[in-house]
Protein backbone atom coordinates (compact mmCIF):
# COMPACT_ATOMS: atom_id res chain seq x y z
CA UNK A 1 0.00 0.00 0.00
CA UNK A 2 0.85 3.82 -0.60
CA UNK A 3 1.78 5.71 1.87
CA UNK A 4 2.23 9.63 2.40
CA UNK A 5 3.89 12.08 4.61
CA UNK A 6 2.37 15.01 5.98
CA UNK A 7 4.70 17.43 6.73
CA UNK A 8 5.19 21.17 8.26
CA UNK A 9 7.99 23.36 9.39
CA UNK A 10 8.16 26.54 11.08
CA UNK A 11 11.11 28.89 9.93
CA UNK A 12 12.78 32.28 10.66
CA UNK A 13 14.37 34.66 8.49
CA UNK A 14 11.57 36.23 6.87
CA UNK A 15 9.43 34.34 4.05
CA UNK A 16 12.30 34.96 1.05
CA UNK A 17 14.87 32.76 2.65
CA UNK A 18 13.53 30.89 5.32
CA UNK A 19 15.04 28.70 7.61
CA UNK A 20 13.81 26.22 9.04
CA UNK A 21 13.90 25.22 12.95
CA UNK A 22 10.76 23.04 13.74
CA UNK A 23 10.10 20.00 11.23
CA UNK A 24 7.33 17.64 12.20
CA UNK A 25 5.70 15.31 10.30
CA UNK A 26 3.14 12.42 10.44
CA UNK A 27 3.10 9.12 7.93
CA UNK A 28 -0.55 8.34 6.67
CA UNK A 29 -2.21 6.12 5.01
CA UNK A 30 -5.15 7.31 2.26
CA UNK A 31 -7.81 5.82 4.47
CA UNK A 32 -7.17 7.87 7.59
CA UNK A 33 -4.47 6.08 9.53
CA UNK A 34 -1.24 7.31 10.64
CA UNK A 35 1.76 5.29 11.14
CA UNK A 36 4.21 7.10 12.70
CA UNK A 37 4.76 10.92 14.22
CA UNK A 38 8.42 12.75 14.38
CA UNK A 39 8.72 15.71 15.81
CA UNK A 40 12.25 17.27 15.77
CA UNK A 41 13.66 21.05 16.67
CA UNK A 42 16.68 21.73 14.00
CA UNK A 43 19.97 22.09 16.49
CA UNK A 44 21.57 24.34 13.67
CA UNK A 45 19.65 26.95 13.70
CA UNK A 46 17.66 26.63 16.94
CA UNK A 47 21.19 26.76 19.01
CA UNK A 48 23.69 28.25 16.81
CA UNK A 49 21.61 30.44 15.20
CA UNK A 50 20.49 32.85 18.31
CA UNK A 51 19.98 36.37 16.45
CA UNK A 52 17.29 34.91 13.60
CA UNK A 53 15.83 32.79 16.73
CA UNK A 54 15.15 36.15 18.89
CA UNK A 55 13.30 37.37 15.56
CA UNK A 56 11.48 34.12 14.89
CA UNK A 57 7.92 34.78 14.53
CA UNK A 58 7.17 32.56 16.53
CA UNK A 59 9.91 33.64 19.13
CA UNK A 60 7.63 33.67 22.17
CA UNK A 61 7.37 29.91 22.04
CA UNK A 62 11.42 29.31 22.69
CA UNK A 63 10.43 28.53 26.19
CA UNK A 64 8.01 25.83 25.32
CA UNK A 65 10.39 24.15 23.02
CA UNK A 66 13.47 24.03 25.64
CA UNK A 67 10.76 22.17 28.01
CA UNK A 68 9.44 19.52 24.82
CA UNK A 69 13.13 19.14 24.46
CA UNK A 70 13.74 18.14 28.08
CA UNK A 71 10.20 16.11 28.37
CA UNK A 72 11.32 14.56 24.56
CA UNK A 73 8.18 15.85 23.29
CA UNK A 74 10.67 16.78 20.80
CA UNK A 75 14.12 15.70 19.49
CA UNK A 76 17.20 17.99 19.25
CA UNK A 77 18.65 16.83 15.82
CA UNK A 78 21.22 17.89 13.39
CA UNK A 79 19.88 18.84 9.87
CA UNK A 80 21.58 16.25 8.44
CA UNK A 81 20.33 13.60 11.07
CA UNK A 82 16.59 15.33 10.14
CA UNK A 83 17.25 14.70 6.68
CA UNK A 84 17.71 11.15 7.12
CA UNK A 85 15.47 9.94 9.12
CA UNK A 86 12.96 11.15 6.49
CA UNK A 87 14.45 9.25 3.68
CA UNK A 88 14.35 6.22 6.23
CA UNK A 89 10.56 6.55 6.73
CA UNK A 90 9.91 7.42 2.94
CA UNK A 91 11.22 4.03 2.28
CA UNK A 92 10.27 2.08 5.05
CA UNK A 93 6.46 3.38 4.52
CA UNK A 94 6.68 3.17 0.90
CA UNK A 95 5.92 6.60 0.94
CA UNK A 96 4.89 8.26 -2.67
CA UNK A 97 4.31 11.81 -1.79
CA UNK A 98 5.04 14.15 0.90
CA UNK A 99 2.20 16.42 1.64
CA UNK A 100 1.87 20.24 2.99
CA UNK A 101 -0.46 23.16 3.05
CA UNK A 102 0.98 25.16 0.94
CA UNK A 103 3.49 23.11 0.49
CA UNK A 104 5.69 25.73 -1.71
CA UNK A 105 6.84 27.53 1.53
CA UNK A 106 7.46 24.12 3.17
CA UNK A 107 9.82 23.10 0.14
CA UNK A 108 11.22 26.47 -0.18
CA UNK A 109 12.38 26.62 3.60
CA UNK A 110 13.63 22.87 3.66
CA UNK A 111 15.75 23.66 0.35
CA UNK A 112 16.98 26.99 1.32
CA UNK A 113 18.06 25.29 4.91
CA UNK A 114 19.81 22.83 3.13
CA UNK A 115 21.65 24.90 0.85
CA UNK A 116 22.33 27.30 3.68
CA UNK A 117 23.53 24.95 6.18
CA UNK A 118 25.53 23.04 3.76
CA UNK A 119 27.19 25.73 1.84
CA UNK A 120 25.31 25.19 -0.89
CA UNK A 121 27.54 21.50 -0.96
CA UNK A 122 24.57 19.32 -0.45
CA UNK A 123 21.12 20.97 -2.24
CA UNK A 124 18.18 18.81 -2.30
CA UNK A 125 16.30 18.03 1.08
CA UNK A 126 13.61 15.81 -0.07
CA UNK A 127 13.71 12.56 -1.65
CA UNK A 128 14.57 11.93 -5.32
CA UNK A 129 11.30 10.61 -6.93
CA UNK A 130 8.94 11.49 -3.95
CA UNK A 131 5.69 13.74 -5.06
CA UNK A 132 5.10 16.82 -3.41
CA UNK A 133 1.57 17.65 -3.24
CA UNK A 134 0.06 20.68 -1.52
CA UNK A 135 -3.66 20.76 0.05
CA UNK A 136 -3.86 24.19 -0.36
CA UNK A 137 -4.11 23.53 -4.38
CA UNK A 138 -6.37 20.49 -3.24
CA UNK A 139 -8.62 22.71 -0.81
CA UNK A 140 -8.99 25.30 -3.75
CA UNK A 141 -10.58 22.27 -5.58
CA UNK A 142 -12.62 20.77 -3.09
CA UNK A 143 -13.61 23.55 -0.37
CA UNK A 144 -13.13 26.98 -2.30
CA UNK A 145 -16.10 25.27 -4.49
CA UNK A 146 -18.42 23.88 -2.15
CA UNK A 147 -21.80 25.99 -1.43
CA UNK A 148 -21.64 24.74 2.01
CA UNK A 149 -18.06 26.08 3.02
CA UNK A 150 -18.60 29.71 1.06
CA UNK A 151 -21.29 30.19 3.28
CA UNK A 152 -19.71 29.17 6.35
CA UNK A 153 -16.88 31.60 5.38
CA UNK A 154 -19.25 34.44 4.48
CA UNK A 155 -20.90 33.71 7.83
CA UNK A 156 -18.03 33.64 9.73
CA UNK A 157 -16.01 37.14 7.71
CA UNK A 158 -13.70 34.57 6.40
CA UNK A 159 -13.76 35.84 3.25
CA UNK A 160 -10.85 37.44 0.94
CA UNK A 161 -12.23 40.99 -0.21
CA UNK A 162 -15.18 39.61 0.10
CA UNK A 163 -15.33 37.63 -2.78
CA UNK A 164 -13.41 34.14 -1.73
CA UNK A 165 -13.08 31.90 0.63
CA UNK A 166 -9.90 32.03 3.09
CA UNK A 167 -8.42 28.53 2.62
CA UNK A 168 -5.82 28.28 5.28
CA UNK A 169 -4.95 25.13 7.07
CA UNK A 170 -7.05 26.63 10.73
CA UNK A 171 -10.35 28.18 9.01
CA UNK A 172 -10.77 24.46 7.07
CA UNK A 173 -10.30 22.82 10.44
CA UNK A 174 -12.41 25.18 12.04
CA UNK A 175 -15.10 24.37 9.19
CA UNK A 176 -14.32 20.68 9.66
CA UNK A 177 -14.95 20.41 12.65
CA UNK A 178 -17.46 23.43 13.40
CA UNK A 179 -15.59 24.98 16.42
CA UNK A 180 -14.80 28.57 15.67
CA UNK A 181 -12.91 28.16 18.27
CA UNK A 182 -9.61 26.82 17.12
CA UNK A 183 -6.33 27.93 16.58
CA UNK A 184 -3.58 26.32 14.71
CA UNK A 185 -0.59 25.50 17.38
CA UNK A 186 2.15 26.88 14.99
CA UNK A 187 4.06 24.14 15.52
CA UNK A 188 5.50 21.44 13.69
CA UNK A 189 4.15 18.54 14.64
CA UNK A 190 0.84 19.57 15.81
CA UNK A 191 -0.38 21.33 12.69
CA UNK A 192 0.25 18.20 11.04
CA UNK A 193 -2.70 17.00 12.90
CA UNK A 194 -5.00 19.11 11.08
CA UNK A 195 -3.64 19.38 7.94
CA UNK A 196 -4.05 15.99 7.64
CA UNK A 197 -7.63 15.63 8.34
CA UNK A 198 -7.53 18.49 5.48
CA UNK A 199 -5.49 15.85 3.10
CA UNK A 200 -7.86 12.99 3.74
CA UNK A 201 -10.94 15.11 3.66
CA UNK A 202 -9.95 16.33 -0.01
CA UNK A 203 -9.46 12.68 -1.21
CA UNK A 204 -12.34 11.33 0.45
CA UNK A 205 -14.73 14.11 -1.25
CA UNK A 206 -12.48 14.11 -4.64
CA UNK A 207 -10.72 11.05 -5.49
CA UNK A 208 -9.49 12.69 -8.61
CA UNK A 209 -7.92 16.11 -7.31
CA UNK A 210 -5.44 17.40 -8.33
CA UNK A 211 -2.38 17.10 -6.17
CA UNK A 212 0.94 17.94 -7.16
CA UNK A 213 2.29 20.94 -6.05
CA UNK A 214 3.73 21.69 -9.81
CA UNK A 215 1.12 19.83 -12.18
Amino acid sequence: MNNYIVLDTETTNGFDFPLVYDCGWSVVTENGKTLKTRSYVNMDIFLQEQLLMSVAYFSEKIPQYIDDILNKKRFLAHWNTIRKRLYEDCVKYNVIAIVAHNARFDYRACQTTQRFLTKSKFRWFFPYGVEIWDTLKMSQQVFAKDNDYLNFCKTNDFMVNKKRPRLTAEIIYRYLTQDLTFEEKHTGLEDTEIEKQIFWECLKRNPNVECNCWN
